[in-house]
């Protein structure tokens, strides 16, 4: 009687933790709109943004969330934004370059997991960015902003 009970926890604990798995999974597939755990536009997986474009309209802010492990940044590509968009980067650089001055030399505008970044964008058009240490790896992505 007692090898059915164990066995009888232990599979209750197993489908537990299926459950609790597979709704973390679920969880992190990609941000939304709204209230909460999932008040986040834009996920950072290992090596990706997810989703790596995202649609919004002028005047609309983006919030980016670390949803691994993985240390990364956001860091706007100052040749591929508007020219007269305002730069942006996770740490508060003024330009590119110091955003990855400072990354390679200790690791400046980190974000760890579950940690937030966002940005307003005020003119229209077509904005790259990248996560600088992931970026050999891809980690690339944009956001398109419409009147």
């Amino acid at each position: 009687m007692q090898r059915r009970r164990f066995l009888a926890r232990v599979g209750g604990a197993a489908a537990a933790a299926s459950t609790v798995s597979i709704a973390g999974c679920l969880g992190s597939l990609g941000g939304g709109r709204g209230d909460g755990e999932d008040a986040y536009d834009v996920g950072m997986t290992a090596t990706t943004f997810r989703p790596q474009e995202i649609t919004i309209s002028v005047g609309e802010s983006v919030t980016w969330r670390n949803t691994s492990a993985r240390t990364h940044t956001v860091t706007a590509y100052e040749d591929a934004i508007p020219e007269e968009a305002e730069f942006f980067a996770t740490g508060g650089y003024g330009n590119e370059e110091t955003a990855r001055e400072e990354w390679w030399s200790d690791r400046g505008g980190a974000l760890e997991n579950a940690e937030e970044f966002s940005h307003t964008f005020e003119i229209a058009g077509r904005y790259d960015y990248v996560c600088i240490p992931h970026e050999q790896a891809g980690m690339i992505g944009a956001v398109v902003v419409e009147e």
